[in-house]
């Protein structure tokens, strides 16, 4: 494993995932959120984000973590591994709860209330934005894939 994806819904796991996958194999870890999002919560343009993914994309070793699924595939097809933690939404309503108030290296900011239209999202996230990960999932030809359930499916996994 050289090029690593970590996916899934918020709220799952992703960056804790990535972290610890990152201390096991000391690849370079990148947020997709700290490529995104500025400290003040402003998004930066659509041309920048991309350019700064292409940046990591031309290196030859990284974890990425993070969903964007406008440009999942161009991910895909430099990445020799996938990690999808998908897992049910009531398990990242609960992680997205859990987190508010600890600051985290993946995000600029603090997050220290519940944000209604993100909460919406997560409920929704598995027939609205599962159903094209999963797409671009099976299109995805020569890249291992692990698809965890549960949280104990990644831990088994880690411990592994």
């Amino acid at each position: 494993m050289k090029r690593a994806l970590v996916i899934g819904c918020p709220g799952s796991g992703k960056s804790t995932f990535a972290r610890r996958l990152r201390d096991r194999t000391c690849l370079p870890l990148y947020y997709l959120d700290r490529l995104y999002w500025n400290p003040d919560r402003t998004a930066v343009s659509k041309d920048e984000f991309d350019r700064r993914l292409r940046e990591v994309l031309r290196q030859e070793q990284w974890i990425i973590d993070g969903n964007y699924v406008r440009t999942l595939e161009a991910r895909l097809a430099r990445c020799d591994t996938v990690f999808f933690l998908d897992y049910p939404a009531a398990v990242c309503l609960t992680g997205i709860a859990d987190r508010r108030g600890i600051p985290r290296e993946d995000m600029p900011w603090v997050e220290t209330a519940e944000d209604p239209a993100f909460t919406a999202f997560v409920r929704d996230f598995h027939d609205a934005v599962r159903p094209k990960i999963v797409q671009c999932l099976e299109h995805a030809g020569g890249v291992k894939i692990y698809r965890f359930y549960s949280r104990a499916d990644a831990e088994t996994y880690l411990k592994g």
